[in-house]
């Protein structure tokens, strides 16, 4: 899959895109969201769960690490890392209740390297571009990582 970069005006296209995204995934799938503080991150994730059904609120799990929602037929889950140094010196068991058969997770700050999150499906990289405008590249971990390697 080439990257794709779409430029959004506002949190609705945000959320529109996040929909869209929702489309192609599948239980178990893994998505690492990165981008500055305040660039979309969870406006993206939002528009995805509810594309799944979740009907809950979707907030930032900044304090928490994760929230776990309940979709139509996953239960999406949402983590934020960006308080880890690292998963190699967390429990190995920190993000069971989040990964694997069942669920489709969204992670932002995803720390880099293999691991548990090594077999992600998509990367999604957001950039402020001035107002509420965002540029949001799409593609494959593993490839050229065009927005940096924030969280």
């Amino acid at each position: 899959m080439a990257v794709r970069s779409v430029e959004t005006t506002g949190p609705a296209e945000t959320e529109s895109l996040g929909a869209e995204l929702a489309g192609v995934l599948r239980e178990g799938d893994v998505v690492l969201v990165r981008g500055e503080l305040g660039s979309g991150k969870t406006t993206l994730v939002r528009g995805a769960a509810r594309a799944l059904g979740v009907g809950d609120p979707v907030t930032s799990p900044t304090f928490s690490i994760g929230h776990r929602y309940a979709g139509r037929r996953v239960t999406v889950t949402h983590l934020d890392l960006y308080r880890l140094a690292g998963l190699e010196h967390e429990d190995p068991g920190l993000l069971a209740d989040y990964l694997g058969p069942g669920r489709i997770a969204f992670v932002e700050w995803p720390q880099d390297g293999p691991g548990e999150l090594g077999g992600a499906r998509l990367r999604v990289t957001l950039s402020h571009r001035g107002g509420d405008r965002r540029r949001i590249d799409v593609g494959v971990p593993g490839e050229a990582d065009e927005g940096g390697a924030q969280g």
